[in-house]
């Protein structure tokens, strides 16, 4: 198991800057995931690391030896692509020992090292078949077991994933967090998958534009977004926002919004800056989750509750989304199936005031301490 850090690590590519100064630790035995959007800097992070991309500023540590100038070879690690990487000409037993053949291991260590490996991926039926002839998961595991044979102390996985379809995404997704688990291993996984990392680390680090935007446990991410981009990107569905305006009402805050006014609860108005009590008003953009919204059939206003129209109704089996209008505005609520709801129907909207996130206009941080 490796321990990593990365200190103000930095990629240009010629005047464009890809990665700009990351401050990071990979725990050893820890599963951290990388995610962002397409060209946020994650895969050049990971590369980095990996020694395949050379670094314009800062250090990288593995297990306290900065290796910023240490070959690929010589970093002790094991990378699983995303276009797996395989030799199609070769079966399957030579694509796995392919790497302690490079090492001129005794045959009959690879030999039983390679059946011990592709045991432990379910595989061994497979070994005398060539590549061309397996489908996409068989693959994805073979090319599992080529870095895994190799017993690394640190394993780089680039989006492995993405090629396979939904339900084998799924399966191979608790695949990969059990080999982790057994073998215990150091592993950096990079996806554009919100879902794959809130499943799959134990950490999980939030790019945007080659920056950090949070670094955090899956649900301390999810409940407690750094900022307006990371509460949209992380959920699913992604959290509602929509504008509104804190006004000081007798030391009490009140929100106002284009379709409704709430009293905010104490325990909300004491985690707001000071500033949004000295009195005025002050805008803010309000997010809120589809579960922490309440959809009524009830058609008359009260207190915390709005009146819109229902536009759309998307049942999923054990959840429906409901997309409710106010005006322009549009809010998504999740709600129980046996709800009967229909399309143009009034229903009643009550928030959950205590889950409410608030986002300052201009810096886009959480208000929220």
């Amino acid at each position: 198991m490796a321990n990593v850090i990365c200190r103000q690590l930095t990629k240009l590519y010629g005047d464009t800057l890809a990665v700009k100064a990351i401050d990071l630790e990979v725990f050893e035995g820890e599963f951290l995931v990388i995610v962002g959007p397409s060209g946020c800097g994650k895969t050049t992070t990971l590369r980095m690391i990996a020694g395949l991309e050379s670094i314009s500023d800062g250090e990288i540590l593995i297990d306290g030896k900065v290796v910023n100038k240490v070959e690929p070879r010589h970093r002790d690690i094991a990378m699983v692509f995303q276009n797996y990487a395989l030799y199609p000409h070769k079966k399957v037993y030579d694509n796995i020992a392919y790497p302690l053949q490079l090492r001129r291991v005794p045959k009959d260590e690879i030999r039983s090292r390679v059946v011990e490996t592709s045991r432990l991926l379910g595989i061994e039926p497979l070994l005398e078949r060539r590549i061309r002839q397996l489908s996409g998961g068989e693959r994805q595991r073979v090319a599992l077991g080529r870095a895994i044979i190799r017993q690394p102390r640190l394993f780089l996985m680039d989006e492995p994933l993405s090629n396979l379809d939904a339900q084998l995404r799924i399966q191979m997704r608790r695949e990969i967090i059990r080999l982790q688990r057994q073998l215990g291993i150091t592993t950096v996984y990079v996806t554009h998958d919100q879902v794959e990392a809130m499943t799959m680390g134990d950490r999980i680090v939030v790019m945007r534009g080659g920056l950090v935007q949070q670094i955090g446990e899956p649900m301390t991410i999810y409940n407690h977004p750094a900022n307006r981009f990371v509460a949209r990107f992380i959920g699913s569905p992604p959290m509602n926002l929509f504008d509104g305006v804190l006004e000081n009402r007798n030391d009490r805050l009140v929100l106002c919004t284009g379709f409704a006014e709430y009293a905010l609860p104490a325990q909300v108005q004491a985690r707001l800056p000071s500033t949004h009590l000295a009195g005025g008003a002050a805008p803010v953009v309000c997010g809120m989750r589809a579960e922490d919204m309440t959809v009524d059939l009830a058609d008359d206003e009260s207190d915390n509750h709005a009146l819109g129209v229902v536009d759309l109704v998307e049942p999923l089996g054990s959840d429906v989304f409901v997309s409710v209008k106010f005006g322009e505005e549009m809010l998504l609520a999740r709600t129980a199936p046996d709800l009967p709801l229909r399309e143009t129907q009034k229903v009643c909207l009550k928030l959950n005031l205590a889950k409410m996130h608030f986002f300052d206009p201009k810096t886009e941080q959480n208000l929220l301490r």
